[in-house]
């Protein structure tokens, strides 16, 4: 029997995938493309796997913990003691790459509650915990609000669950059309989804700004955060979840926990809406977080110092980075993540793309109508950033 098209579900033939950053076989390159942390774990989260793998090796033919108590209470825990900001974090002690300090919030970033273990919902990665706040609070009778230009897994989601989209244009200097936004959510008693700071531009907008937005936004519906990148210089939107219910923050341990190739997300709202969220994973995959996994989470999470300083080197170096590219004619958009989105007036996006890549180097290059004049660049460490500052200069 041959294959025919006819084997394929409409839901199938009308999926459209997301395009992740390039993952080069063919040669070695100086990855910034996929707005990876270039530095490496905790000391403490190598020993902890390594450890665990040793020590505890029957437990890796054993079903984890379903439901990450241990994972969760930690995450809560480092929260409460950085405020969700690592790049603020007050640091005492410990040694000099952070790993062992006793970390405390910044007076901007302090919560005024404690988060708890029951605030937390822990998933493999925060695209799959994202699937499951799609499939909990978003459905197909009215559109979904968010900016045109946002992180494009939302559209991908949406398409997979049949959820319509009402996609904001951003306004002339890139930032969210909040007024639009909101808007539009109240005209079609809708839900509200953007990161913050927003991606691929990396403007993020102010908790009173978000706390404004909340407000007026429709109240029955789930207004939802993704702070991927918050930790480089945004403001977390944690404290507000003491006055709203219906506000989802979802978080990742892939930027700034150093962590993308252990695939670990969380989500942090109110006990009711995790149990929603847990409802879903339960019915899709009772045990979504191995061993492992769980296990370099939790160490990361007690080693927070370490991670601090990571996204203090990181802030530092993408604020040189912006300025000496400013100095030399590109449009920089302020960034507040791990990357920059920058282009020059008469100059192909796409042809430096490729110049940059034939040095050796990977950088971002959407083909999207409406950015794609634009780069966008991870920031990479300071001898990374020193070598594409030196090919750029060269192109």
């Amino acid at each position: 029997m041959r294959y025919t098209s006819s084997m394929i579900s409409a839901r199938m033939k009308n999926l459209h995938p997301y395009v992740p950053g390039e993952q080069p076989k063919d040669r070695e390159y100086i990855k910034l493309n996929a707005n990876e942390n270039p530095y490496p774990p905790s000391p403490l989260v190598r020993k902890t796997v390594v450890c665990a793998a040793k020590k505890f090796a029957k437990k890796m033919g054993l079903y984890p913990d379903p439901d990450s108590n241990e994972l969760k209470t930690a995450i809560a825990d480092m929260l409460n003691k950085t405020g969700g900001v690592l790049c603020r974090t007050e640091l005492k002690g410990g040694k000099k790459n952070g790993s062992g300090a006793e970390c405390s919030p910044a007076a901007a970033d302090k919560i005024p509650f404690a988060v708890t273990p029951d605030m937390i919902y822990c998933g493999n990665g925060s695209d799959e915990v994202l699937s499951f706040v799609f499939y909990a609070f978003f459905d197909s009778d009215r559109p979904l609000i968010l900016p045109n230009f946002t992180y494009s897994f939302y559209p991908v989601y949406a398409g997979f669950y049949n959820v319509p989209l009402n996609q904001v244009p951003l306004k002339a200097d890139w930032s969210l059309d909040r007024e639009k936004m909101l808007s539009e959510a109240n005209a079609a008693e809708s839900s509200i989804i953007f990161a913050n700071p927003n991606a691929p531009t990396g403007i993020g907008l102010s908790r009173d700004e978000v706390r404004t937005m909340i407000k007026a936004a429709p109240k029955d519906r789930v207004f939802v955060v993704d702070e991927a990148y918050v930790d480089f210089g945004g403001e977390s939107c944690i404290p507000l979840l003491a006055e709203f219910t219906n506000l989802v923050i979802v978080r990742t341990f892939s930027k700034s926990l150093c962590g993308a190739g252990m695939r670990l997300g969380y989500v942090v709202s109110s006990p009711e809406l995790v149990n929603h969220i847990t409802t879903v994973k339960n019915s899709l995959n009772h045990f979504p977080i191995d061993f492992l996994s769980q296990q370099a989470g939790i160490a990361a999470c007690k080693d927070a110092g370490y991670y601090a300083v990571c996204a203090k080197k990181v802030a530092e170096e993408r604020d040189s980075f912006s300025e000496f590219l400013r100095e030399r004619g590109w449009f920089v958009i302020p960034s507040q993540t791990n990357f920059v989105f920058v282009r020059k007036e008469g100059h192909s996006a796409e042809e430096a793309y490729r110049k940059i890549k034939q040095a050796g180097i990977l950088v971002r290059h959407f083909s999207t109508p409406g950015i794609e004049e634009f780069l966008r660049i991870t920031i990479g460490t300071h001898e990374q950033m020193s070598e594409l500052k030196r090919v750029m200069e060269s192109i």
